[in-house]
């Protein structure tokens, strides 16, 4: 069963509502969130891996959590780096709906 969900204004701003699935959250707008990632990346093993599109950022709070992560902690667990790619995979390559596939496949007739 989904849990509830619920808005509650920016932790930071104070401005703008932030959509929350847990109480655990904390809330912060994707324009404060944005803000706080924007340090650009000097470690070159993580630089290519930081480079993606500004879009995939404000679509993913995943996505921007594991860029703070590595801006407060200098590093990333391999299971970071791994869901991290995996997330950007996803984004550039959406997988299609179910119905859509379905939609697709050419009908098959008995005789």
């Amino acid at each position: 069963m989904p849990r509830p969900r619920f808005k509650q204004r920016c932790a930071l701003c104070k401005k703008n509502m932030v959509v929350m699935y847990t109480s655990r959250q904390f809330p912060i707008c994707v324009e404060c969130h944005m803000k706080r990632i924007s340090d650009p990346v000097t470690d070159p093993k993580y630089k290519e891996m930081f480079n993606i599109p500004r879009d995939f950022y404000e679509k993913s709070m995943f996505l921007r959590n594991i860029k703070e992560s590595f801006q407060r902690f200098g590093s990333l667990t391999e299971n970071q780096v791994t869901a991290f790619k995996k997330a950007v995979d996803d984004l550039k390559n959406p997988k299609k709906k179910k119905e859509d596939q379905e939609t697709e496949s050419p009908e098959t007739t008995t005789k």
